[in-house]
């Protein structure tokens, strides 16, 4: 089967994929405003770092094309979701742009902001090739949350590492976190490893230490949301737990971060906003009650893994092994 793109932008309007649908159904959602695709970041129609950076990136065309104020639509992008640091990336580009005009041009904004899309499938591919490369042969992984094809403009980060590895012979099985409490892993990941052939098995969060007491698995490969400039990292919630769990069973635990995620102008993880989304993800679910009425729930999306636990980021560049503010503030990141 092939995979649905994430987006498209067709001249006039843009058309995200409703990961919300997936796996049962493929859905598009045609936008035509800048607060359409603000939305669309903020209740999760498009979720993954890359493609969040992205669609915000041709909300600002939208916006343009509408004749609104382009400083209040890119400050209402950048309010939609605060963690993933794709989202002011892309957007900064394109206000830079701007400013560096004095004056709205939109067939260039279309442009720089098809720049970008391009530049994601190009630096995701470059990502790829590199994470093969810390694949032993035969090899089983664990993945946290989803981080395919669907969440960038290309063939992902992690899940496209896993993907290729199997492509190569190289990767054996990959095992899945379900990713309480929105099942990320369960829903998406699990649908585009099967579309691609690869073999997996979904498990609950809490298993993964004895999968890895049990020697199950050979590698940790996760996707990112943001790197600080210590190294540390933002990733979906559970990421932390998983990070201890491999250190404690000698497990390497690899992050996959393209340039777009590298943020060295926050000092370190504690400086990260961590978005706090609605209680009743975890109390409902698809609207249905699971917990006691009047239950009071925390409901962080995120959690911050210090440089420490982390193997190594695998970027378009290369891998990073124990990654940290010299080796970060040595890479051509673009600003």
């Amino acid at each position: 089967m092939t995979l649905p793109r994430s987006l498209r932008w067709t001249g006039g309007q843009l058309d995200l994929l409703d990961q919300r649908c997936l796996p049962h159904s493929v859905v598009y959602r045609q936008l035509t405003k800048w607060h359409e695709v603000s939305d669309a970041i903020r209740s999760m129609v498009v979720r993954g770092a890359p493609a969040i950076g992205i669609a915000a990136a041709w909300g600002v065309v939208l916006a343009a094309r509408s004749g609104d104020d382009l400083d209040q639509a890119i400050e209402g992008l950048r309010a939609s979701r605060p963690t993933a640091v794709n989202l002011s990336w892309a957007l900064n580009r394109m206000q830079s742009f701007v400013n560096s005009k004095g004056w709205v041009d939109v067939r260039e904004l279309e442009r720089l902001a098809a720049v970008i899309e391009a530049e994601d499938r190009a630096l995701t591919q470059a990502l790829v090739n590199y994470g093969i490369g810390v694949l032993p042969d035969d090899c089983r992984v664990l993945h946290h949350c989803h981080t395919g094809a669907v969440a960038t403009a290309g063939v992902g980060t992690a899940l496209g590492v896993i993907v290729a590895g199997h492509q190569h012979g190289i990767l054996k099985h990959a095992w899945l976190d379900e990713t309480r409490p929105r099942l990320q892993g369960a829903a998406l990941s699990s649908w585009e490893l099967g579309c691609c052939g690869v073999p997996s098995t979904v498990i609950v969060d809490g298993a993964s230490g004895l999968l890895m007491r049990r020697g199950e698995v050979d590698v940790v490969l996760v996707g990112c949301d943001r790197v600080a400039g210590n190294g540390d990292v933002a990733n979906k919630i559970g990421t932390y737990n998983l990070a201890l769990a491999a250190r404690a069973h000698g497990v390497p635990f690899y992050v996959c971060a393209p340039s777009s995620s590298i943020d060295i102008t926050t000092v370190d993880g504690d400086a990260i906003t961590i978005e706090e989304r609605p209680e009743d993800e975890i109390t409902h679910f698809h609207g249905e009650p699971i917990c006691a009425f009047g239950v009071r729930a925390w409901n962080p999306a995120f959690d911050i893994t210090p440089a420490h636990l982390i193997t190594g980021l695998i970027t378009e560049f290369g891998v990073i092994r124990s990654p940290s503010r010299h080796s970060l503030s040595a890479l051509p990141l673009v600003n």
